[in-house]
């Protein structure tokens, strides 16, 4: 250590050119790493929505239909000019309507009325459209044109536009409110205005890298995207803060500041591998998560916290000592109180919230198991476009969720059976099989291939059943048991695919990811704790006093009655432990080197003084981040984690302020005997 801290003294201006240069590389970079937006990309191999996408990907060559378009007070007539229209823009491969399940030589009203209102009503069309995978924005955009300002566009092919749409803008919207409160917070916290420069300028840099390199995985998620700058910018914002004030401290004792910062790389560069340590091994654990955009997040977050580690250690010390005269000459007092005294004043909350917690710790555990979860984008904001065209046309249509069957081909009589079956379902609004619309007794071998194609490939019938499901839910994940239970009963090999079908499996995955993710984070906290402390009660403590937190903070959706994505409750659950952690190992740090001298109440006291600004500052930086995300984000995944951990993170600086400090007091003699080195000072 001493080698390598003098290493960084001795070449600090290589080392800032260095950073400068990879930093200049890395923004580069980041405009060639793709971001994926679709969930079902995510989910293991072995999903069988997933095989079923592949299936149907390798026999057909249209995919199922992706977007609705409605356009009001046309007639026949003008809606198959429409039609065509939309069948001539580039990146459309298919655009189903009437005309393809009805025969409009015949008058409409000696027809199927079921079917014939699922694609005209009221005057009103209905097209059914298949957009190819990266054609969204400019199909969308030509499909406006077409139908006009009066039109409606839904569906998923248009739900992934909006997204893509409002992902950057929001990013950047996120970035530009959370910085100036940082370097509020970082003012208010600091003896110089530069200060709050340099902790953003490590960390900044380091993020900037982070984003970069994962040009080596190609793309990464839209969630990864949007969360991990953030996350990553607010959870190390510590480890530059503990460096510096360390610099501050030793420069009292050493007039040579390249000694004094000699010393603080030395004195610091355990604290800060112990904190990036605890919230490393948080994020690590999503790697288990067989949901891939667990792990990859887990990854983009883990490798943030290496490079943030390694700015610190290794950028801020030459940025430092190149400024240093700079910080003195903008020096001022520390406009945050010392907080000397607030030991004194929180004690007086220890037995009330110690039998506060001990009344919500059941409640709060029973009832964060009980949330009602989404596994997909949620409901449709009724204040943009997006939402509006959903609402129109659910209210001329109804809900209309499309779902394709493939089953092995051959056996037409199977499949008019399988047909009428599922067309008895009273979710299935209407089914579109080779049987259903030309017939059971025209040979496919008698039609051209852009007739039979939609329906045959080589090896499989494909059949599309529009349903008036949600995209989610009980009754959806109810409803596509019971299809799938229907088609099992006349064929063993099948595969149903579509937006349902994706997040019925999701919903199959996450559900087991959740108890393996939650013992990795723990196990591995725990460990780290217990090598840092080599106790065996504290552990304990520490662990309990976060997971309470948490449990508090997962419980809120239950109590209040409201559903959160299931994405952001597994995300929340690692990420709220490895980063508050820090904050409970702070505290239990101090009061543990204060007990060796001092009877335990004076020991708190000391402990909670030295440690609640440095708790407060590194807190609300991280709530507000969280907000941040839930305020600004429109992907419901984002804003459930932003909420989740901006209101976590307050419970957990409020947990390790006024309960931790009651359960250090209660068991202090357990953890003098069970503490190897401790040496509590006897009353």
């Amino acid at each position: 250590m001493d080698r390598f801290a003098r290493a960084i003294i001795r070449n600090r201006k290589k080392i800032i050119l260095l950073f400068i240069i990879i930093s200049i590389i890395s923004v580069v970079l980041t405009l060639f790493v793709d971001v994926n937006y679709n969930m079902a990309d995510y989910l293991p191999q072995k999903a069988v929505s997933t095989t079923g996408i592949k299936v149907m990907n390798r026999e057909f060559t249209q995919a199922i239909p992706n977007v609705s378009v409605m356009v009001e007070n046309v007639s026949i007539i003008e809606s198959l000019d429409i039609k065509r229209q939309l069948f001539e823009v580039e990146g459309i491969s298919e655009v189903l309507w009437l005309d393809d399940v009805a025969d409009l030589k015949m008058p409409l009203a000696m027809q199927d009325n079921e079917t014939v209102e699922g694609f005209y009503k009221d005057q009103s069309a209905l097209f059914s459209v298949t957009i190819k995978d990266g054609a969204e924005s400019d199909a969308i955009a030509a499909i406006r044109k077409i139908i006009g300002s009066g039109g409606s566009i839904a569906g998923e092919a248009a739900n992934l536009n909006d997204m893509k749409k409002a992902a950057v803008a929001e990013v950047g919207l996120a970035v530009t409110i959370l910085l100036p409160v940082i370097i509020i917070i970082l003012i208010l916290s600091t003896t110089s205005w530069m200060e709050p420069i340099l902790f953003l300028s490590a960390i900044g840099v380091s993020v900037v890298i982070n984003m970069g390199t994962n040009i080596i995985f190609g793309e990464i998620s839209f969630v990864t995207n949007s969360v991990s700058p953030i996350l990553q910018l607010a959870v190390s914002m510590d480890y530059a803060i503990f460096l510096l004030h360390s610099f501050a401290d030793f420069r009292k004792e050493y007039d040579d500041v390249e000694e004094a910062m000699f010393h603080a790389i030395k004195a610091s560069a355990t604290t800060v591998a112990a904190s990036a340590l605890t919230t490393l091994f948080g994020f690590i654990a999503l790697i288990f998560m067989e949901f891939r955009i667990g792990p990859d997040l887990g990854i983009c977050l883990a490798k943030g916290i290496v490079f943030s580690f390694i700015s610190v250690m290794v950028f801020l010390p030459a940025l430092t000592l190149s400024l240093y005269k700079l910080i003195d000459r903008t020096a001022h007092h520390t406009i945050m109180p010392e907080f000397r005294n607030i030991g004194k004043y929180v004690a007086k909350l220890f037995i009330p919230i110690a039998i506060i917690v001990t009344i919500v710790i059941v409640p709060s555990y029973l009832g964060q198991g009980k949330t009602d979860f989404l596994y997909g984008y949620g409901d449709f904001d009724a204040n943009n476009e997006l939402g509006r065209s959903n609402i129109a046309i659910n209210e001329k249509f109804g809900r209309t969720n499309i779902l394709a069957v493939l089953v092995p081909k051959g056996n037409v009589a199977k499949e008019v059976t399988l047909t009428d079956k599922l067309k008895q379902h009273p979710h299935i609004k209407s089914v579109i099989s080779y049987v259903s619309t030309v017939g059971a007794t025209i040979p496919s071998d008698f039609l051209g291939e852009d007739i039979t194609g939609q329906f045959y490939s080589e090896n499989y019938s494909r059949i599309v059943l529009y349903t008036d499901l949600p995209d989610e839910g009980e009754k959806t994940f109810n409803a596509v048991e019971e299809i799938n239970t229907i088609i099992g009963q006349y064929y063993d090999e099948y595969y149903m695919v579509g937006q349902s079908a994706t997040l019925s499996d999701i919903k199959k995955v996450v559900e087991v990811d959740n108890s393996r993710v939650n013992f990795i984070a723990i196990a591995a906290v725990f460990l780290v704790i217990l090598l840092s402390f080599k106790s065996l009660l504290l552990p304990i403590i520490l662990v309990l006093t976060i997971e309470v937190a948490i449990w508090i903070n997962l419980s809120f959706p239950y109590f209040t009655g409201t559903s959160i994505n299931y994405l952001g409750y597994l995300v929340l659950n690692t990420v709220q432990l490895g980063a508050t952690i820090d904050y409970a190992i702070l505290l239990t740090d101090n009061y543990i080197q204060k007990r060796k001298i001092m009877p335990a109440k004076n020991a708190i006291y000391e402990a909670l003084s030295i440690a609640f600004r440095s708790i407060l500052v590194s807190a609300s930086i991280l709530s507000f981040a969280g907000f941040t995300l839930y305020f600004t984000s429109s992907n419901t995944i984002v804003v459930d984690i932003g909420l989740l951990l901006g209101r976590g993170t307050i419970i957990s600086m409020f947990m390790v302020i006024c309960f931790l400090p009651a359960m250090l007091m209660i068991f202090d003699k357990l953890i003098n005997k069970t503490t190897k080195g401790a040496n509590f000072l006897m009353s």
